[in-house]
């Protein structure tokens, strides 16, 4: 069970391997959290996730979970919450993507949307269901500031987004007074593997400070967070541009 301040005993992260989840696991598990699930494809890198996670005490096991393949959601996550309740669910798994390749490569962009929106609506569905059974729990969704507005450089990947951030705050309302907490976390650019070698962009951030704002969204029972928090008032203003305006604006 969370305690006073809504920090979790349990946490199943979908997307094992993102140095984002794994970042807010260490913090959570420094706070109260004793057993970790991670849920990735099998690989080395999700093995070492999961020694790291127990070299700082907790109890951590590992699942096989594939975003694109929602046919085995409810199998693969229904053993995980048969084992005990999950506290809080972090769902972690995406995809950037090539702009230039994506959109010269449909099946390519494809693969973009079926991770960060498709899988994400599956995987997302089946742990709502699970948590609303439990009576408690909370649902972080990692989305981007890329769905605020989607930017010629990377329409691909901030189109999905945009999808998964309607989604999960649509799944937020649908969850209103039913114990589950659903909150929607919004970085702007995380220095990453996944980012590396991309120009930086203003207010770049660390999947350290990610994790801290999860935390403190957490105790204050969020149902938004913008990762640094100057980005609300940015995308604010950049939301409500002319069109011609944000055509010509180097991003």
């Amino acid at each position: 069970m969370k305690d006073a301040f809504g920090l979790p005993q349990s946490l199943l992260v979908l997307g094992g391997t993102s140095e984002i989840a794994l970042a807010t696991a260490r913090r959570l598990i420094a706070r109260r959290t004793r057993t970790v699930w991670l849920a990735g494809r099998p690989s080395p890198a999700l093995e070492e996730a999961a020694g790291q996670l127990r070299g700082l005490g907790a109890d951590v096991h590992t699942v096989a979970f594939d975003a694109l393949d929602p046919a085995s959601h409810e199998a693969v996550l229904g053993k995980v919450f048969a084992e005990g309740d999950i506290d809080m669910v972090l769902l972690a798994f995406g995809l950037l993507g090539d702009q230039a390749r994506d959109e010269r490569e449909p099946q390519a962009a494809v693969r973009v949307a079926q991770t960060n929106y498709t899988g994400a609506v599956s995987a997302g569905l089946v742990c709502a269901r699970s948590l609303q059974s439990q009576g408690h729990g909370s649902l972080v969704v990692l989305s981007s500031v890329a769905g605020e507005r989607a930017r010629r450089a990377n329409f691909i990947y901030g189109s999905s987004k945009a999808g998964l951030d309607a989604f999960a705050q649509g799944l937020g309302d649908a969850l209103h007074g039913t114990g589950v907490h659903v909150m929607v976390v919004r970085p702007g650019f995380v220095r990453t593997r996944m980012t590396a070698g991309l120009p930086e962009a203003p207010l770049a951030t660390t999947p350290e400070a990610v994790a801290t704002a999860v935390e403190l969204g957490l105790r204050r029972r969020s149902e938004t967070v913008w990762v640094p928090g100057a980005l609300r008032v940015v995308m604010a203003a950049l939301r409500h541009l002319p069109r011609g305006v944000f055509r010509r604006l180097p991003v």
